[in-house]
């Protein structure tokens, strides 16, 4: 019974961690760049084929900056002022955590009255582990061949397929949030 308590905590606590997962993004930009004459965009296949992840995630990816740059008044070219590129990294993330407030055994009885289990101190430590990945955005000025702004979000993304596309759509739109940079704005 106990073992089934503590596990069902670690997986409670899982749930509580990914509910609360959010992306951090940043962003850089060449300041000397004239961001207001930037109007249409290409996708750098080169570059994107870099990238260490599934086809089907570039894919995902790629719409999702599209939908961004189309909404913010871009248009995709075949004659672009600027190519768009992406790469990714990815780490795994352990946490440890001893001493986690739950079901304890300490008394019989619920809070220590009674038959039944109560809360207190469990002294087994409980290990989640996740993968963090980071996906950069590069925008190339077509012209000179230079990064002149490049956006980075590092988050969770789930597994499970029907999450995944709409946490996708979030990190892009948390990145492309930074674009243009203020001062262009």
């Amino acid at each position: 019974m106990k073992n089934f308590l503590t596990k069902s905590l670690i997986v409670l606590f899982g749930i509580l961690m990914a509910s609360c997962s959010s992306v951090k993004v940043a962003a850089d930009y060449d300041k000397t760049a004239d961001f207001n004459s930037y109007k249409t965009f290409a996708f750098f296949k080169t570059g994107i084929d870099k990238a260490e992840i599934s086809d089907l995630d570039k894919r995902r990816i790629l719409r999702a900056i599209e939908a961004e740059l189309l909404a913010k008044g871009y248009t995709k070219s075949e004659n672009p002022d600027m190519l768009v590129s992406i790469f990714t990294k990815s780490q795994q993330r352990v946490d440890i955590y001893n001493n986690a407030w739950g079901w304890g055994g300490f008394g019989p009885g619920w809070g220590g009255y009674g038959p039944g289990w109560g809360w207190g101190w469990n002294n087994q430590p409980v290990v989640s582990t996740q993968t963090e990945g980071t996906l950069f955005i590069d925008l190339i000025d077509m012209e000179k061949k230079e990064l002149i702004w490049q956006g980075m979000g590092t988050g969770y993304i789930s597994k499970k397929m029907e999450k995944k596309e709409e946490q996708i759509k979030e990190f892009v739109q948390k990145i492309m949030e930074k674009y243009p940079p203020e001062i262009n704005r």
